[in-house]
């Protein structure tokens, strides 16, 4: 399953609705990345979406 290892972020289900309203049942997916991450001095591999890595970067070192 895809997950967020820092906030959570999970996938989550609905409906793709066209034009003409017709539905058609999918799933929505966060946008998972893996990533090597220095914390704390030591490196770890971690699973985090984009957001989450967005924020990260933007953190002062």
């Amino acid at each position: 399953m895809a997950m967020c290892q820092v906030c959570g972020k999970i996938g989550h289900s609905g409906n793709t609705v066209s034009h003409s309203k017709r539905r058609v049942k999918t799933r929505f997916l966060p946008n998972i990345q893996r990533a090597t991450l220095d914390i704390d001095g030591s490196r770890y591999g971690v699973k985090l979406c984009t957001r989450c890595l967005r924020t990260y970067h933007k953190l002062p070192k």
